[in-house]
């Protein structure tokens, strides 16, 4: 094989390789000597076809087998003969097409990573703000429960609803006097002022008494979900089977019984340990963003470009995916592509963040084990088709990039424990609105330029999100370009037609690291299954 180096351009190689036809015809031959035995044809004995009818029947298909496989061994031994680190997948196209017999002239052009020095972690200090569980945190924890768990009890039947009261309803509803499909149910509670139903019908039950019945007008909302029923005035009859009001809530043995529990202490045990874990996870993510913080201060090198923008088409597909949500999604993209380079920023931040992170974790021998792979890869099998499950390991056990990708998360966390018993530790109490407010400085300070929407209090992220939170910098940058409205209230579905219906938020699927660009034709390329 011949190598001539075209490029050499900061991160960027390119390089013309010549893969000689008298070596693809003698890997041909050895090809056709492994397979004669299997091949049967009318006329001769099994494993007596002789080679050149074999090579004449199948011959297409092994040279394109063939020339594929001599490519990528070609390419393999030009990164490693060059000792080349690359960032993605190798760019690898024929030149002017193929021809058999002749030599097969290809162009490889590879971005490599940077050669990067591991810092010292000698002398790293940071500190750790944790937060105690009070005695009013879980007085608040127990009242959330006990509101979600409100009981009713029957009023007399002079009481007047009002908001807050409980109502045992038939409704029925009509266009232009006709029902309508899903618009009708019997017995349905509903509390006056959820908000579980569209404007203005919760308001016109406001003083009815058990046994009255009323017709209600509504108009459905123009962006209601069944296109019969959009922005159309609709009537309801509604008979009020009975007014509740609320009951008292004692937050006792009994309450912590009815929840499954042996008596109150136990509940409390609990809550706290909750309470505990949720306040260990935004430590974490303090301490975690404070010493990215710092090692993002301290170095400064290139990064590979297609790393770059593959990571900023990761935030940006999702920052769009939410945009699209947005009461004014135009204006709301608008404002995003004003920030446009400031995401750009944080896409070069995160790769850099992560490569530095890798430095350190081969430096200090931190591995991710077999066993901990096995782990995270019968996990992310868990997201497919019980039958598409199998094909999903086999297709990450064969790309060694998609490998990568799910071993990434699992590594950088390592290679952060592993700073943070290496660092020098100082811990100071706060409440957590001053840890919830660190947090936030900390987000900022990379892009002070950048718009952020309102902070939002909101416990750390379950284990099973932490793939999609704990990137190289934990998103210590992300920001919501513009302020998100609380989800509307789901109605249950016997309801559909009078409640509004907030539309689920959708998760990016990630996707399987990019194949390489056949040079000649090839059977196709696995392909990881489709998500479930």
């Amino acid at each position: 094989m011949q190598i001539v180096e075209t490029t050499n351009e900061g991160l960027k190689r390119g390089y013309t390789l010549t893969i000689p036809a008298k070596d693809i015809d003698a890997r041909i031959d050895a090809e056709v000597k492994k397979v004669a035995p299997q091949v049967r044809m009318p006329g001769f004995r099994p494993g007596k076809v002789p080679a050149n009818l074999v090579r004449k029947m199948h011959g297409e298909a092994l040279h394109a087998d063939v020339l594929n496989n001599a490519v990528r061994e070609s390419v393999n031994d030009l990164l490693k003969d060059k000792k080349l680190r690359p960032a993605l997948q190798p760019k690898v196209e024929m030149i002017d097409g193929y021809e058999q017999g002749k030599d097969a002239e290809l162009t490889v052009e590879v971005e490599v990573l940077p050669e990067i020095e591991a810092p010292s972690i000698e002398g790293l200090t940071l500190e750790k703000l944790t937060v105690p569980v009070s005695d009013e945190q879980l007085d608040e924890a127990l009242g959330r429960i006990a509101e979600g768990q409100k009981s009713y009890k029957d009023a007399p039947k002079s009481k007047k609803a009002a908001d807050g009261d409980q109502l045992i309803i038939d409704f029925t509803g009509k266009l232009d006097g006709e029902e309508f499909e899903g618009g009708k149910a019997t017995e349905a509670p509903l509390v006056i002022g959820s908000g579980q139903f569209i404007p203005g019908f919760e308001e016109q039950l406001v003083g009815m008494k058990t046994g009255e019945d009323k017709t209600i007008t509504v108009k459905f909302p123009d962006d209601y979900p069944a296109e019969n029923l959009k922005g159309k005035e609709a009537q309801f009859d509604i008979h009020v089977h009975q007014v509740k009001v609320e009951g008292e809530t004692k937050i006792d043995d009994d309450f912590a019984k009815s929840l499954g529990l042996e008596g109150i202490d136990k509940l409390k045990d609990l809550l706290r340990g909750q309470l505990e874990q949720e306040s260990a996870g935004l430590t974490r993510t303090q301490m975690k963003r404070q010493l990215l913080d710092k090692l993002a201060a301290d170095h400064d090198f290139d990064v590979p470009p297609t790393m770059v923008e593959a990571e900023f088409q990761q935030i940006w597909q999702q920052l769009s995916q939410e945009v699209a949500r947005e009461d004014d999604p135009a204006k709301a993209m608008e404002e995003l592509e004003a920030e446009r380079d400031d995401y750009k920023r944080i896409a070069e931040r995160r790769v850099r963040l992560g490569l530095l992170l890798s430095e350190i974790g081969q430096a200090n021998g931190v591995e991710v084990s077999q066993q901990e792979m096995q782990m995270l890869l019968q996990q992310a099998a868990q997201q497919y088709r019980p039958e598409d499950r199998e094909r999903f390991v086999e297709y990450v056990r064969s790309e060694p990039m998609a490998q990568a990708q799910l071993r990434a998360p699992l590594y950088e966390d390592k290679v952060v424990d592993f700073l943070f018993d290496k660092a020098e530790v100082t811990t100071r109490e706060v409440t957590r609105e001053e840890l919830e407010a660190a947090i936030e400085a900390e987000e900022s300070a990379p892009a002070p330029a950048a718009k952020k929407a309102p902070a939002k209090k909101k416990a750390p992220a379950k284990a099973s999100a932490k793939k999609a939170d704990d990137k190289a910098d934990d998103k210590a940058e992300d920001k919501t370009p513009a302020a998100k409205k609380p989800a509307k209230k789901a109605e249950p579905a016997e309801k559909a037609a009078p409640a509004k219906k907030a539309a689920p938020a959708k998760k990016a699927a990630d996707k399987p690291a990019a194949e390489k660009k056949a040079p000649a034709k090839k059977p196709a390329a696995k392909k990881a299954p489709a998500k479930k």
